[in-house]
């Protein structure tokens, strides 16, 4: 199978090449390299450096380059609340208008669609331009189901963890940075008051799920990939037994995430098996 990954050289995009390569797929990777990384390039993989919002890329140099896919993955976002809060512009140009963009490719080419959403639409889709705009990426998906009877699937991720993830920078993860942090000996950074909960889900079962979709059909259904398991930020902090400095609350957070995933269970047979606690562990003896 022939698999178009955009998104591909950043943290689930990476994770999810390895695995489609594994299974020796053919991978086309789409990526600008904003916030993603030349040295998570696999082997085996064809890179090309482009723009989901540019709307010449995919009516000129993909189409010219006779690499029509089977499936595409759509995993490229700006993926994170409050980037999209301090500027909304560049979330809802690429995560609604680039999302417009590869639906508008796969209608042409009767392409199917497995699209990255957000457990961040439970909290609000007007709490913040990143929640609005992944919940507006869900609907064109839907829409383009309904009407042009394209098959797409939406995944939403929580706080997903694990090889590759970013520990650095505006777009780094709660996991991402403790590691960093921990590394280089400072403070573990909590914000507010650490009792907010997440359901943090390691990569790994992530790709599981977004996989299985790939290899279904459906027209526009959703599905909560997560853990079925949350823990403050304050518990997380404490399994590296290191020390912490609490800062203020951002902008946008909410108090809890929690992911039923038993639509994913029933009709993907998704099950996660990774546990927090195990990595975390397994990591500091790694780290010691």
């Amino acid at each position: 199978m022939r698999c178009l990954v955009t998104g591909g050289v950043g943290f689930i995009g990476t994770n999810l090449i390895k695995r489609l390569l594994s299974e020796n797929h053919e991978v086309i990777s789409i990526d600008n390299y904003s916030t993603g990384f030349k040295h998570n390039e696999q082997n085996g993989c064809n890179y090309i450096n482009g723009d989901v919002r540019d709307l010449d890329f995919w009516g000129g140099r993909l189409k010219k380059m006779d690499m029509i896919p089977d499936v595409i993955f759509h995993l490229a976002a700006l993926a994170r609340i409050q980037p999209s809060i301090k500027d909304p512009k560049p979330a809802i140009d690429v995560n609604f208008n680039g999302t417009l963009n590869v639906l508008e490719y796969a209608r042409k080419h009767n392409i199917q669609v497995i699209y990255a959403g957000s457990s961040s639409v439970h909290h609000g889709l007007y709490g913040s331009p990143y929640a609005w705009s992944k919940y507006g990426g869900e609907q064109l998906c839907k829409l383009y189901s309904e009407v042009y009877n394209l098959n797409t699937s939406v995944c939403r991720f929580y706080n997903v963890y694990g090889s590759h993830h970013i520990r650095t920078g505006t777009y780094a993860t709660v996991l991402g940075i403790f590691e960093n942090q921990y590394l280089d000996n400072e403070s573990l950074t909590v914000t507010g008051n650490g009792e907010q909960r997440r359901d943090f889900t390691h990569v790994d079962d992530i790709i599981d799920g977004i996989v299985r979709c790939g290899n279904s059909k459906f027209k526009g259904d959703i599905f909560e990939l997560g853990s079925g398991k949350n823990y403050s930020i304050n518990e997380i902090a404490d399994m590296f037994n290191h020390k912490t400095t609490y800062i203020p609350a951002r902008p946008g957070e909410y108090d809890k995430t929690l992911c039923d995933y038993s639509k994913a269970k029933n009709e993907l047979g998704y099950k996660p098996i990774r546990n927090i606690k195990t990595y975390i562990t397994k990591w500091l003896e790694e780290n010691k």
